[in-house]
């Protein structure tokens, strides 16, 4: 059945905090979804941002961002009091994020709510850390020591706390309880306001696009409590690692940082580790896209210390058997393989075997840069993909319009028979919507038709990323009419909807 739907990460939400979070404009934003015939809510990874405030580079690759609890919700729960958090100046600007004011304030005032909590703790709480034991025990650790060690990574902390022992992990939360209590606490948090919001979301028909990044950080409770799933040597440093060649995009192609699998291992456990990170982030979203998915066929490796990614090399993956490893223990999933950029032969084997459905970019179509730029015309989409007007980290519809080379914009403006500027955006949206791909998903930011910088994400650069953020009022009934219109227009308004009303009236 055809379907559609929206991307837009949760801390792109209005909110008078500075951020969005889980509170009551998530729940109008699954109205207008609703209200506009959208069946998805995509967003993106929802863990913990370390430096550089990229949802892509998590200190944990379980947890959820104490950036999303919601400060009223905690106070309807009786754990905070307004005055403790309205006083504040939470944004220099309405229509972004100010990560800095967030991690100088924010932490305060969950510490008041977590203090109140901990004394008569919820009854769930307990249960709660003991189905969650096996990740939240080592993240809260991780967290009061990254606290106790003034931010620094891991692996700049005293000899002693740098190389992860079990027997010693029991003493240091001891040590450091107060704090342990703390992010524990947050979790419980997180994950009661994440369950009610997914709960009103999957009542009113909107099931949620979750995100799976294929890399950890570094610094990051993963690579520091379990250094044998990575590639690192006997100081625990990374051998090799990850990134992007070269190619039209980029001369020195892209140097992401992050260790690499120790696949070798993986292997030996069945894969443990990933059916587990898999299985509970299914548990979380209602369908999964893997972020960088040919990674799983062949991974580019760059040697550590390099200061480009010129001198990397490409490594075998685990392919196929970690994905025929996964449907043996947990039968088939829905899952999205993010398959952008050369793929080989092989990758494209892997995709295909697989059966996950791929993603369709429109502009890349346009683009003289893509030697696939073919595979993106929309007449060559096949039904099993997801078609998008644009991602995370590609500009607006309407800021690439503006910017791309003259001869590509001209050719983009012939294939749509585009003939008003100020509408290229819902232009390029109708012919999403009419591919024939399966699932369609639109970026919030181009159905406002806002130009480069309301941009999410410009790789490589360094700062100003992630930042934008809705404002109030600004997906109005004009939208949402418009987006409904053409959602029934394309056959992708949802069946159950219509059965639904029908009943209703003749009810």
């Amino acid at each position: 059945m055809r379907k559609s739907g929206v991307l837009l990460h949760i801390t792109s939400l209005p909110s008078p905090y500075g951020v969005g979070t889980m509170g009551k404009e998530a729940y109008e934003f699954v109205d207008f979804l609703k209200e506009s015939g959208q069946s998805y809510w995509q967003i993106l990874p929802i863990h913990p941002t370390s430096f550089g405030d990229s949802p892509y580079a998590s200190y944990s690759t379980f947890a959820g961002n104490p950036y999303f609890i919601d400060f009223d919700m905690l106070a309807q729960d009786g754990l905070l009091i307004p005055e403790e958090y309205n006083w504040i100046d939470w944004e220099n600007k309405k229509d972004e994020v100010d990560f800095g004011i967030l991690y100088n304030n924010r932490f305060n005032v969950l510490r008041q709510a977590t203090n109140r909590f901990l004394e008569n703790p919820d009854p769930k709480y307990a249960e709660f850390l003991e189905e969650n034991k096996d990740w939240v025990e080592d993240y809260a650790l991780f967290m009061a020591l990254k606290k106790h060690f003034d931010g620094k990574p891991w692996y700049e902390w005293d000899e002693e706390y740098k190389f992860y022992d079990p027997k010693k992990a029991e003493e240091w939360r001891e040590t450091f309880k107060e704090d342990v209590d703390f992010y524990k606490a947050l979790q419980f948090f997180f994950r009661k306001q994440w369950n009610a919001m997914k709960k009103y979301a999957n009542e009113n028909g909107v099931e949620i696009i979750g995100d799976l990044p294929i890399y950890v950080a570094r610094d990051s409770v993963d690579v520091w409590s379990h250094p044998e799933l990575f590639a690192l040597d006997a100081d625990l440093n990374p051998e090799r690692v990850a990134g992007c060649p070269p190619d039209g995009f980029s001369a020195d192609g892209q140097l992401w940082g992050n260790p690499l699998y120790n696949w070798d291992y993986h292997k030996k456990t069945g894969y443990d580790w990933w059916i587990r990170r898999i299985a509970y982030l299914l548990n979380m979203y209602d369908v999964l896209r893997i972020d960088h998915f040919r990674g799983f066929d062949s991974y580019y490796a760059i040697p550590y210390g390099d200061k480009t990614a010129k001198n990397g090399k490409w490594l075998e993956g685990p392919g196929i058997s970690l994905f025929k490893t996964l449907e043996e223990k947990m039968g088939k999933q829905r899952i999205i393989a993010e398959d952008l950029g050369f793929l080989t032969p092989s990758a494209k084997q892997l995709l295909a075997d697989t059966a996950y459905p791929g993603m369709k970019i429109l502009q890349f179509a346009f683009d003289s840069r893509d030697a696939a730029a073919m595979d993106y015309y929309p007449f060559n989409y096949p039904a099993n993909s997801v078609a998008y007007t644009g991602t995370h980290d590609n500009d607006t519809i309407q800021g690439w319009f503006k910017n791309a080379d003259k001869d590509d914009v001209a050719l983009a403006i012939d294939y749509l028979q585009a003939d008003d500027p100020k509408n290229y955006h819902w232009t390029m949206i109708r012919e999403l919507l009419k591919s024939p791909s399966d699932y369609a998903i639109v970026t919030a930011q181009d159905l406002l038709g806002l130009d480069s910088d309301a941009r999410m994400n410009v790789p490589s650069k360094l700062g100003g990323n992630w930042a934008w953020r809705l404002l109030p009022g600004q997906l109005n009934e004009e939208v949402q009419d418009e987006l409904l219109h053409l959602t029934k227009l394309f056959k992708r308004y949802p069946l159950e909807r219509l059965e639904e009303k029908t009943e209703k009236t003749e009810a």
